[in-house]
């Protein structure tokens, strides 16, 4: 199921977490007052903005940020999240705004004078770095009482690492990821178990193909996935299989033995564990003559 937490971390700047670890897309509606600046961040899977009416949409895609400041017309949130995705988003006044940033407006675009009056839309990567602090808003264990303060100097974090002309691939705060190297070692092992889904390498392997330490890619992979090298992969060829089968050119063995699952009754399981059906059920489900 779907589900948002809002962190008001100041009156004018505000934090939401958007998590879909369900089946179906879950929607999302919110006024959005004018003059306020949109930061989308796409953390894993995809979502999509609806903008009037649904005459217009953007994508957001993973490892992907998208900036929107209209100062003329009120934008409000209109997102439309796919199943196993997250999203985190944060909504700041353009006043807090020109206050964080008054001596660098040149260097920020749409803060220039030129464009203050003007409409801006961006899309741009998320850095290592930024992919780090992100991972960490969604995977926070320290106490309760100091949620909000977590929250808030994060917040700022966040923000400046997105305006950082020249990236600090120096990450402190998370022991295993040392450098963006690392960070770019550990999305380099996610490609590797992507492209050899039917036939991964042993995490060993894996380690050394990439040139971590097991460990270092144990926990790096968690700290910016959110799971085991494993348990991502699970999730992912478990996407893939559906999405093969509701393409509608394979049965349902032909699609276990694509991700790598030698006999049916394996991917059954498998496909019953992480959808709560079996494969012929969901077929019958989105084709009643099946």
């Amino acid at each position: 199921m779907g589900s948002q937490e809002e962190i008001k971390i100041e009156n004018d700047f505000t934090l939401i977490r958007f998590q879909n670890d369900g089946n179906e897309n879950f929607h999302v509606k919110r006024h959005v007052n004018q003059g306020l600046i949109q930061f989308h961040f796409g953390i894993k899977g995809k979502a999509k903005f609806v903008f009037n009416d649904g005459n217009y949409a953007l994508d957001l895609r993973e490892e992907k940020a998208l900036l929107f400041y209209n100062p003329q017309k009120e934008l409000p949130l209109n997102l439309e999240i796919a199943p196993n995705s997250w999203v985190i988003t944060m909504i700041i006044s353009i006043q807090k705004f020109h206050g964080l940033f008054s001596s660098e407006a040149e260097h920020i675009p749409f803060l220039s004078k030129e464009n203050k009056d003007k409409k801006y839309y961006k899309e741009t990567d998320i850095s290592p770095s930024m992919a780090i602090v992100l991972s960490q808003l969604f995977h926070y264990n320290l106490n309760p009482s100091i949620k909000n303060l977590y929250y808030k100097g994060k917040g700022y974090e966040l923000l400046s690492l997105y305006f950082n002309r020249s990236e600090d691939p120096n990450a402190e705060q998370c022991p295993f990821l040392i450098d963006e190297e690392n960070v770019l070692k550990i999305k380099k092992a996610k490609e590797i178990i992507i492209q050899n889904m039917a036939e991964p390498p042993g995490l060993e392997e894996l380690a050394e193909q990439v040139g971590l330490s097991l460990k270092r890619l144990k926990m790096g992979f968690k700290q910016i996935y959110g799971d085991t090298v494993y348990g991502f992969l699970f999730d992912y060829k478990m996407d893939y299989a559906r999405q093969l089968l509701d393409s509608g050119s394979y049965n349902v063995n032909e699609v276990g033995l694509k991700i790598g699952y030698s006999t049916g009754s394996h991917f059954i399981a498998a496909f019953k564990k992480k959808f709560a059906t079996t494969p012929k059920k969901y077929l019958m489900s989105i084709n009643p003559n099946t």
